[in-house]
Formats: structure tokens, C-alpha cells, sequence
């Protein structure tokens, strides 16, 4: 090695933030088990490498005893006082040992141990910065499937699209771009593993936010979203500003916003609510477009008992209870749901509301 070696670990240390010192003190532990397999393994050596020029020395110590044991470790008084009198018993002795063809070795060492750290340092900085952006959206292409799974290239890194995170219906084919939510990050022996999804939550709210600037400067909140991916999502949203329609905000002119949402979701329904610290109006706006005839709340127990009208009982509950599963959710409340006939002749009721919401409180 030499000073054009060194010269290249000081450019390594500014492009790829890897301490030059790090670097040098990993090749010479590296080149120690490299001297010791090619030129025995009982030595007791060390490397040392000039941090200006790149010289490499193998430097063998030996301590200085009264009586010889192991003469490949220990070396006598009287020896040690030929070399300098002022050796006395119990101190160390140090001398050069370097081959004459050690270099050749110590180049394709150095070699291996710099492209090892560089890619640890580049996973480190992946792994790192994807850690930074969990919860966020981003467009990746798709690069390649496995009968179950998509794998979505980031640029710097590869996502993984599992087929538990993937809409069903959607498919995708190679080279698409997609829109993918960052759901976990998790450090692995090959690497950072990045997981993605189409399914969840997070990726409607972000949409949102991406698309309405009201939104983005907090004008409008986003008080809970719930979602059953590839076929409804409810948001709710509010604002502290008397001139601001949240939900005008959200849907656009002409319903523009939120048509470029429901696109990216492929078709999939979204209903805007207004939010209200008003129970009863809150349970009236997210059981939309189902009309609310009365509400009677236990606020003890946070459930809503329900009434509307008999001709819109199957609209409040929705195909296979969607809607008052949803307004469940994104509300936080549990919905007791009954027809005017069933709650004035107290004929049993469903229960809906036992499932999570994604509240963004």
C-alpha cells in the first residue's frame, strides 16, 4: 500500500462518512489473522500502518523474562540488554517482522475489508434513512414478483410488498409505478428489509395529504380515518377556522381532489365526514348517507344507540355491515344500530364498534 491508498480512505471518509481511523483500524486487525495464517499462528504481532505515507509494518513482541519458556513470545535479559542495556525483566521488546511479499497479501486484504465496510456503512445509511420516513409514501417501480409478493425498487433499497399488504384485485406488472406505504423497517444480515403496503390506513392519510394543501399547512385536520382496503375508507376531518369547509377542502371543485385519491386507489369509495366533538352529530355524520331519525348516548360505556328509519336500516348497515362497521371506527364509538319498527317494539340489535379505529389522536 501506499499514499494513493491513503488518499482514497480520505475520500471514502468525506462521499461515505466512514472514519478513515475506523477503516485503518479494521485492515490491521485484518491484517494480523492474515499473517498469522500464511506464517504460522503463534506469533504475537501486530500491524501498524503509516496514516501518511501507507507503509505497513508487522511489528512481533516478545517479553523480556529471566528464564526463556517460549522463545517465540519471551526473550531473555541478557539478550534484550545486547539490544539496549536498559531493558530490565517484566518489560516488552518489539522488532519488525515484516515478509518481504507481505505486501501483495496486505493489498487484497485491505481491499476486501474497505468493500465490506463500504457496504456496511451504505446498508447503515439505507437502514437509516427508510427508519426516518416509516409512515410516509413513497413511488418505487416495480422490479420484480414472486407468486405472493412484489419487490419495488426505492432507489437505494428494495421494498417488499407482501401479499397480506396488497389490495385484492390490484395487480401490478413489472416496471409500474406504484404509490406504497412504509409500515416497518427492520435490519437483517442481508441487509435493511423495507416493508411496504397498499392496505393500510396511513396510505389514504398521506394521500390526503399530498393532494390537499389544506392539509399540508394545518389548516385541516384529519381526526380518524378507517379503511377497508379496495372497497370504502371513511375520513373524518376538521378545522378551527369558521371560513374553512374541511370537507369542501378534501372533495375540491367538482369533487377533484378526492377523484385523484380514489384513482390511485383503484376505484376504491371514500366518504369525507365532517368531525364533530357533538356526539350525537358525529354519529349522524359518519353513518352517511344514511339518515339519523334518533341517538341516544351512554357516554359511560361510549356506545350509541341508533334509530333511523325502517326503509333505510339496510343502508345504515351497509353490504355485510360496512357502514356502521366503518362509522364504528372512525368515530371510536361503539353503534347500536335499529330500525324505527325494531326500537319502538324492542326487537333485538346488532352491535358493531368492537374493531380498532385508526384515530389520529
Amino acid at each position: 500500500m501506499n499514499a494513493e491508498f491513503i488518499e482514497a480512505l480520505n475520500v471514502l471518509e468525506k462521499e461515505k462518512s466512514i472514519p478513515k481511523a475506523i477503516l485503518l483500524d479494521a485492515i490491521e486487525n485484518a491484517l494480523v489473522s492474515a499473517y498469522k495464517k500464511n506464517y504460522g499462528t503463534s506469533q504475537n504481532v501486530r500491524v501498524e500502518i503509516d496514516e501518511t505515507t501507507g507503509d505497513i509494518a508487522v511489528l512481533m513482541r516478545k517479553d523480556i523474562v529471566s528464564e526463556v519458556l517460549d522463545d517465540m513470545i519471551e526473550m531473555s535479559i541478557e539478550d534484550a540488554q545486547e539490544i539496549d542495556a536498559r531493558y530490565e525483566v517484566g518489560d516488552a521488546i518489539e522488532f519488525q517482522v515484516t515478509p518481504r511479499d507481505f505486501g501483495r497479501i496486505a493489498a487484497q486484504t485491505a481491499k476486501q475489508v474497505v468493500v465490506q465496510r463500504i457496504r456496511e456503512a451504505e446498508r447503515g445509511m439505507v437502514y437509516d434513512e427508510f427508519c426516518k420516513r416509516q409512515g410516509e409514501i413513497v413511488t418505487g417501480v416495480v422490479q420484480r414478483k414472486n407468486p405472493t409478493t412484489y419487490f419495488i425498487n426505492l432507489g437505494s433499497t428494495e421494498g417488499i410488498l407482501p401479499a397480506t399488504e396488497q389490495v385484492t384485485g390490484e395487480a401490478f406488472n413489472i416496471n409500474d409505478r406504484v404509490k406504497v406505504f412504509i409500515m416497518d423497517v427492520k435490519d437483517s444480515m442481508k441487509g435493511p428489509q423495507v416493508f411496504l403496503s397498499r392496505t393500510h390506513p396511513g396510505l389514504v392519510k398521506r394521500l390526503f395529504e399530498l393532494e390537499v394543501p389544506e392539509i399540508q399547512d394545518g389548516t385541516v385536520e384529519i381526526k380518524g380515518i378507517a379503511r377497508e382496503a379496495g372497497l370504502r375508507t371513511k375520513i373524518a376531518v376538521a378545522t378551527q377556522y369558521e371560513n374553512v369547509d374541511p370537507v369542501g377542502s378534501c372533495v375540491g371543485t367538482r369533487g377533484a381532489r378526492v377523484q385523484n385519491i380514489v384513482d390511485e386507489l383503484h376505484g376504491e369509495k371514500i366518504d369525507v365526514i365532517a368531525w364533530s366533538d357533538d356526539p350525537e352529530e358525529l354519529i349522524a355524520n359518519v353513518l352517511s348517507p344514511a339518515k339519523v331519525e334518533k341517538t341516544i348516548i351512554d357516554m359511560d360505556e361510549k356506545i350509541a344507540t341508533v334509530v333511523v328509519p325502517d326503509y333505510q336500516l339496510s343502508l345504515a348497515i351497509g353490504r355485510e355491515g360496512q357502514n356502521v362497521r366503518l362509522a364504528a371506527r372512525v368515530s371510536g364509538w361503539k353503534i347500536d344500530i335499529k330500525s324505527h319498527q325494531q326500537y319502538f317494539g324492542d326487537e333485538d340489535f346488532e352491535v358493531y364498534g368492537d374493531e380498532e379505529a385508526y384515530d389520529e389522536e
